[in-house]
């Protein structure tokens, strides 16, 4: 599995602890997968939030399993966004996880 860079998406203030961990399944040139990394960083900021970013054709298993189904974004282990991310939904998952 390759990982794309970067891992974080925004510096955080030093902190007693992180924010959540947000994992993004894409590959290169998947364009949802950029709106969705653009649209989802203003809130992985405001979260402290690391993102992890996999491009699955790094990965046969990955490519397999996800195929065209990307992005598909997850918070920790849960799911919380496919294809398109809704940002008042994504918020409270992040939220949540807080």
């Amino acid at each position: 599995m390759r990982e794309l860079e970067p891992k974080r998406v925004a510096d955080a203030p030093t902190q007693t602890h992180s924010g959540p961990d947000v994992t993004l399944y894409s590959k290169v040139g998947c364009h949802l997968c950029e709106e969705a990394k653009a649209a989802i960083a203003p809130l992985l900021r405001e979260f402290h939030a690391t993102l992890r970013e996999i491009d699955i054709e790094g990965d046969a298993t990955l490519t397999e399993r996800f195929g065209c189904d990307i992005p598909i974004i997850y918070i920790g282990r849960k799911k919380a966004a496919k294809h398109r991310v809704n940002l008042e939904q994504f918020r409270r998952q992040l939220q949540d996880a807080s």
